[in-house]
């Protein structure tokens, strides 16, 4: 997915639900920050949002231009219609929030997960896929290790989870 594909779904996904804010939290939200992001980062046909203000409307985007719709015959990506719950965030995720709008998103906004959130996200998440794109958010010096950490003390996790959690910060960060 690019920058571009990410616009088109903003758009289109805004004016199913009939909402002008989506919020963006999947893999893909890495387009808000880093617009021209590594094809390694991109990997994904799917973009994981749901309307701002109205989370419930996210089924219908799904429907609409969800895996195997039209929409993603056409273009070859999706959106997935997911709730606020989806992500595990730190406190405070929403004021750092990385807006998308543009001519390209015909007067929507995508509201796209600052990258620091983004990968405490995807650390909790633990899948390989997810931890693959934390490496990689590392490798290229997008995330740092003291920013991580201390989105990490602002998450509500259980004990054990959030030492698993600072133990693979660690190995994506060691040293710091």
């Amino acid at each position: 997915m690019k920058r571009s594909d990410l616009e088109r779904l903003i758009r289109a996904a805004g004016r199913i639900a009939g909402e002008r804010e989506l919020v963006v939290i999947g893999s893909q939200a890495i387009l808000g920050q880093f617009p021209d992001a590594p094809p390694a980062l991109l990997r994904s046909m799917e973009c994981d949002l749901y309307p701002k203000d109205a989370p419930e409307l996210a089924d219908k985007v799904d429907g609409a231009i969800g895996e195997g719709s039209r929409f993603h015959g056409q273009f070859g990506y999706y959106a997935q219609g997911v709730g606020p719950d989806t992500a595990t965030l730190p406190r405070d995720w929403e004021r750092r929030l990385v807006r998308v709008e543009n001519a390209n998103t015909g007067g929507c906004a995508g509201l796209c997960l600052e990258v620091h959130d983004l990968a405490v996200s995807k650390y909790v998440a633990g899948r390989e896929k997810d931890l693959e794109f934390t490496r990689e958010l590392a490798r290229r010096g997008m995330t740092h290790r003291k920013t991580l950490l201390a989105r990490l003390a602002a998450t509500k996790l259980d004990t054990p989870l959030a030492r698993m959690v600072r133990g693979r910060i660690g190995r994506d960060h060691p040293g710091g």
